[in-house]
């Protein structure tokens, strides 16, 4: 699945939470986050914390795959993110 916006990522996070049988209080009791953020999230509020959706997509088993698309041959290329923070690491003094 493609997200393009807050909305489509709280229909991604609701499907695998409804997928895999949990609550939205069990969800955000293993995130770490409230229900009320779980809600948010899935009713795809903007104002969201990155490094709460990007634990909430671990804890559902969802993996961020971020691509760039090329505009001429409407091809896709994968970008490897683990190695940009790699780098960046490296680089910090």
């Amino acid at each position: 699945m493609i997200v393009r916006n807050p909305k489509e990522l709280g229909h991604l996070v609701r499907d695998h939470r409804s997928k895999r049988g949990l609550t939205q209080a069990e969800l955000a009791a293993q995130v770490g986050a409230s229900r009320k953020w779980i809600i948010d999230l899935e009713a795809g509020k903007r104002t969201t914390d990155l490094s709460l959706v990007l634990r909430t997509l671990n804890v559902l088993g969802v993996e961020l795959d971020a691509r760039t698309r090329l505009a001429r041959a409407g091809k896709v290329n994968a970008i490897d993110i683990d190695a940009i923070v790699d780098e960046a690491r490296r680089k910090r003094p």
